[in-house]
């Protein structure tokens, strides 16, 4: 089975910016919030203050993954001329998506050198309230004036919009909003990361935002949809059930294998990332091309 990893990560070092102020690389691996804490943000195998595209490639190799997409944040930093070096070096492995703060004074041409120079077809919104659009302003509709601002600049350009809206119950989980949002741009494919967030316990919810967002130009990615069910471990019966109801809200077909590797591989194995969904039960053998290759390579790679 042919496999695109939907949403990962590299970054030449961490250059953070999230609710516990900034975030930067310290060695092997590990990152420190200006709020002093430490984390071990990737495996030391990885890199030292950053994953090169050759250390995700390594990666994805050792997992029979032939291509991946690479999206960015808050989290790791914003590092739009490294993403686009590494898709100009490797054309037949990756593709990307650029990011801007829509906040920012010069966005015009901000946007100008994303996408009329660089060439980028897709654009990231972060917007959570960790390490998003929202961790460090007052929370910003998404139905409102500054983001369909961007909307639009995606809809005029051809742009396929990739957002991250956090986790359930916090003021950037605007399921209502992204509602509203799809159906004035129905030329605009929509994709929606880490199937929304849910965590243990958030089923109901799920099914209802799901039960939202059936439009034909709306699409998720599941990446971190295991990591999210913590401290629950491989096999990730909680993630199952929330593919489970996925499929039978959305279709098999709207959905889109992705790790967010390289945090994810910090706690557990890209192959268990991999193999939970497979081993799952939930898919049929040609669900499962869709899942892992078929859909992304539509949305992304066409």
């Amino acid at each position: 089975m042919k496999i695109i990893d939907a949403h990962a990560h590299i970054a030449p070092y961490i250059a953070g910016f999230t609710s516990r102020g900034e975030l930067r690389g310290i060695g092997k691996g590990k990152a420190q919030y200006a709020t002093g804490e430490i984390f071990q943000m990737f495996p030391e195998s990885l890199g030292d203050i950053g994953v090169s595209p050759e250390s995700l490639l390594k990666v994805m190799d050792e997992n029979g993954v032939e291509k991946a997409v690479l999206l960015q944040g808050n989290f790791l930093g914003f590092h739009n001329e490294y993403i686009y070096e590494a898709i100009k070096k490797y054309p037949s492995r990756f593709t990307g998506a650029a990011t801007y703060d829509p906040f920012c004074i010069n966005v015009t041409e901000i946007r100008k050198r994303l996408f009329d120079d660089l060439k980028f077809k897709a654009v990231k919104f972060e917007l959570s309230t960790g390490s998003g659009l929202m961790a460090n302003r007052p929370p910003v509709p998404l139905d409102g004036d500054v983001m369909d601002e961007c909307f639009a600049h995606a809809d005029k350009n051809g742009l396929t919009v990739v957002m991250d809206i956090g986790r359930p119950n916090n003021p950037c989980w605007q399921v209502d909003a992204v509602a509203k949002v799809v159906k004035r741009y129905p030329a605009v494919n929509f994709v929606l990361c880490h199937l929304l967030s849910p965590k243990n316990g958030d089923s109901e919810i799920l099914k209802s935002a799901l039960g939202k967002l059936v439009r034909d130009n709306v699409y998720f990615d599941v990446s971190s949809l295991a990591s999210n069910q913590k401290p629950e471990g491989y096999p990730y019966p909680t993630a199952v059930e929330h593919l489970k109801n996925a499929k039978k809200t959305v279709g098999a077909d709207r959905l889109m294998f992705g790790t967010d590797a390289p945090s994810t591989l910090a706690r557990d194995s890209y192959a268990h990332l991999k193999d939970y969904i497979i081993q799952g039960g939930i898919f049929t053998a040609e669900e499962l091309e869709d899942v892992f290759y078929n859909t992304a390579e539509k949305i992304y790679f066409n």
